[in-house]
């Protein structure tokens, strides 16, 4: 295993000050976020696919910091159902493939995306409940309709472009939210869909990330690192679905965390040593959206708790009872 850190964090900072930076804590690997709603701060898909010169200096920089590249960063809604939305977002996708395969990177990073409830919805429509009748129906055009039609076509252009595995950040508001929806939409599309599994995401759901790991298995292509606490007398009052802004932490069923400060460092063990049995031995990515914390103070604070949990290396091959 390995440390990255997703590059939003220190959007403000340059990348070359952002990888010496994590490079002095120890980190092994950055996130790089090339589009999307992850930004450009550090690197454009766009431009970069278009400029050999660009490459090669963004390649030098991260070389001069011994770091390497995680995965390309791209989190957007390409079915959008707004048009001008869904083409900006395809277009940082589709670039990032071509960028990925021009330097050497197989792994993106993105959602799912959700579409509208039917063909003349503007904005995205979540679908959780299986009545009245309107919602399943509208959910089944969804997937039958658009995010499938979609994503046969976004796989095949991903892997024309050297890309492997697109890990798919199982995130509610889009249709890939839990394992059953990931297993979904890689049964219809093929095996380059896989899972970036983020606890954050799935806590305040009610599953079991354990569980969720055994589930999944060799569909985990990717690894985010954040925490979320839950806020039980507010869970008790209101339960886990809540669209008060993250400010009002008070008020919130839950909340976003550094790592161990929703779920002890026991925990945290238990999962990454239930990650290497599923055969993950790849990156663990640190992402910051505590808002309780400034993003150094809760990077770096979640750094020491990945360092005291990961497992880096060995087997049961190589012990004496083998």
């Amino acid at each position: 295993m390995k440390i990255s850190v997703v590059s939003g964090i220190l959007g403000d900072y340059s990348l070359d000050e952002s990888l010496s930076y994590l490079s002095g804590l120890g980190v092994d690997e950055f996130e790089l976020g090339v589009g999307g709603y992850p930004g450009k701060a550090h690197a454009d898909a766009l431009i970069l696919s278009k400029d050999k010169k660009a490459r090669q200096e963004l390649m030098d920089t991260f070389k001069r910091h011994n770091m390497g590249i995680s995965a390309l960063a791209v989190h957007g809604n390409c079915v959008h159902p707004d048009k001008a939305t869904a083409a900006m977002y395809e277009a940082d996708f589709e670039a990032a493939c071509v960028l990925a395969g021009q330097i050497g990177i197989d792994r993106i990073v993105t959602f799912s995306g959700c579409p509208g409830s039917d063909p003349d919805a503007k904005a995205p429509s979540w679908i959780t409940c299986a009545w009245p009748p309107d919602y399943p129906k509208a959910l089944e055009w969804q997937w039958n309709e658009v995010l499938i039609p979609y994503w046969e076509k976004a796989v095949k252009f991903a892997a024309d472009n050297g890309v492997k595995k697109i890990a798919l950040e199982m995130h509610p508001g889009f249709c890939v939210y839990n394992p059953a929806t990931l297993h979904r939409l890689r049964n219809a599309v093929g095996n380059v869909i896989g899972a970036n599994l983020d606890p954050s995401h799935l806590f305040w759901q009610g599953m079991d990330i354990l569980e969720v790991i055994r589930e999944l298995g060799d569909a985990i292509y990717y690894f985010h690192a954040k925490d979320t606490q839950l806020i039980m007398h507010n869970v008790r009052k209101n339960g886990v679905l809540d669209t008060k802004s993250f400010t009002e932490a008070a008020d919130r069923s839950w909340s976003f965390r550094t790592l161990g400060y929703g779920h002890d460092i026991g925990l945290w063990k238990q999962i990454f040593s239930a990650l290497k049995v599923a055969g993950y031995d790849d990156s663990i990515s640190i992402e910051h959206e505590d808002g309780l914390m400034s993003p150094k103070e809760g990077l770096e604070k979640a750094i020491r708790l990945v360092q005291d949990c990961m497992i880096r290396g060995g087997s049961n091959e190589n012990m004496w009872w083998a």
